[in-house]
């Protein structure tokens, strides 16, 4: 009898048990990422920029920075920020919720990287995974785009004696 119970003790609590199950999440947002971004992250949440004490908001495509007391949300920097180049300035990447409410522990924590300018970007990398960032991605805003400029020679033609255009008049041939 106690064989009987301990058999089914053991089959019942081995339905019970439940199989723990590991789930990975992995999220990559390269493709969202400015082309001005710092290479060599999957994801990034904020951008933080020591020499202008403010952030971009990467999946909101926006500027953080604070503007009487208050931490203001832009698509551009205010022009007090002119003069910053974000494609030489040092972003230090922070994947926490809200950094600014943390801002004088980021900013003492990053000083050290104010005023520096040896950080490879993602439209400089030969890396592959930064191949075409920016082909068919509209989330971007327009930022860092690339302009084609095509140009284009222009042959001025005197054909004063309507002749056709590879001979003139004086019998020299095709003019450019």
């Amino acid at each position: 009898m106690k064989k009987i119970i301990l058999t089914a003790a053991i089959l019942l609590s081995c339905l019970t048990v439940q199989i723990a199950s590991a789930q990975i999440s992995l999220s990559i947002n390269i493709g969202s990422q400015p082309d001005w971004g710092p290479t060599g992250y999957d994801h990034a949440d904020y951008y933080y920029m020591p020499d202008i004490d403010s952030y971009y908001d990467i999946n909101a495509h926006q500027y953080v920075y604070l503007n009487n007391n208050v931490w203001v949300h832009t698509v551009s920097l205010p022009p007090r920020y002119a003069n910053y180049d974000v494609y030489h300035g040092y972003k230090v990447v922070v994947n926490q919720p809200t950094p600014w409410i943390h801002n004088d522990v980021i900013r003492q924590k990053y000083a050290s990287y104010k005023g520096r300018r040896d950080q490879t970007i993602i439209r400089d990398s030969k890396d592959v995974k930064y191949r075409n960032h920016w082909t068919g991605n509209n989330n971007n805003r327009g930022q860092g785009r690339r302009v084609v400029v095509h140009k284009t020679k222009v042959v001025h033609r005197d054909n004063h004696d309507n002749h056709d255009d590879h001979h003139d008049n004086r019998g020299e041939g095709h003019r450019n």
